[in-house]
């Protein structure tokens, strides 16, 4: 009798722990931040194509509004948004690298929202900020935009989902975005060229990665960085590895000529990850992705 209702207690013990890390792996309330839940009716836009990922925007006007550098928690940038759609979209933080400025990495907010996302581009504090303060300003960035979405006087005034939320980095901003995914709930993260020196957690990352690396990257290596890293995030969480062949490190700034290849990867993460949009995993799978000249190495973990 005693061992019959040991044996229940310990089965029911075992079912709410089971059922708690369950919880917990998909961001609902558990101490690891992850992804918002999925939604059914995030999906907008037409069909994708390869040639409409790789144009220089998408099926939506861009309207943009500058950010004072004199706001709360991060240097100031631009919010870029689709004017001819409707209803709620995720937002996205855009962060440069050590010693740069907005510029460099300012091209993905009209790429990004011409399909359907509100998008901020920002300067940092300080040139010199190192990647966990670039993570915290990623964060202050998407607190301001998710302000604006609830301001009845902000051009953006109810386009915001504040559970649909997604950054991106370069550089040390890419060393930011993968340590704020450890520190607050995001759909998905785009590290490129991503430098962090610390000592990290990445491999408790439940937020999809896909990390852009350039392969003659002389100061973020490959090897001691972009590679590793992409290791670190868990087998479980979904996650995709791009090499730009012959790339420095500045292979996926404005301006370069990366940027087509660059977009259609991206976007397509976005929207698969924020959106849900399972349209897009036909351009995150499958083989061949290396039989384009512009990729060296092309890694995933599909199916997602």
């Amino acid at each position: 009798m005693k061992n019959s209702f040991l044996h229940k207690l310990l089965t029911g013990a075992s079912a709410i722990l089971l059922s708690a890390s369950a919880f917990a792996s998909t961001g609902g309330g558990g101490s690891t931040p992850g992804p918002s839940d999925p939604c059914t009716n995030c999906t907008r836009g037409p069909n994708p194509t390869v040639s409409s990922l790789e144009a220089n925007s998408g099926p939506y006007n861009v309207s943009t509004r500058n950010v004072s550098s004199f706001v709360s928690g991060f240097g100031g940038g631009t919010i870029h948004y689709p004017t001819n759609t409707s209803g709620q979209m995720g937002a996205i933080a855009v962060i440069p690298g050590y010693v740069s400025y907005e510029s460099s990495i300012e091209w993905w907010g009209p790429r990004l929202a011409s399909h359907g996302f509100v998008v901020i581009t920002i300067d940092t504090n300080s040139i010199y900020d190192q990647p966990d303060s670039r993570a915290n300003q990623i964060s202050a960035a998407l607190d301001y935009v998710i302000d604006q979405s609830n301001s009845s006087s902000s051009p953006i005034s109810g386009m915001v989902d504040s559970e649909r939320l997604g950054a991106i980095g370069w550089s040390m901003g890419g060393g930011g975005s993968l340590k704020l995914a450890t520190d607050r709930d995001l759909n998905a993260i785009i590290p490129q060229a991503p430098y962090y020196s610390g000592s990290n957690d990445f491999d408790d990352i439940l937020t999809p990665t896909l990390i852009l690396a350039c392969e003659n990257d002389a100061v973020a290596a490959v090897g001691l960085h972009a590679s590793p890293f992409y290791n670190d995030v868990p087998n479980s969480t979904p996650k995709a590895f791009l090499e730009i062949n012959n790339g420095d490190h500045f292979c996926a700034n404005s301006g370069e000529s990366d940027e087509d290849i660059l977009g259609k990867y991206g976007i397509a993460w976005m929207k698969r990850f924020i959106d849900f949009d399972y349209r897009y995993d036909q351009f995150l799978c499958g083989p061949n992705h290396e039989s384009d000249y512009n990729i060296s190495e092309y890694r995933e973990n599909c199916n997602y």
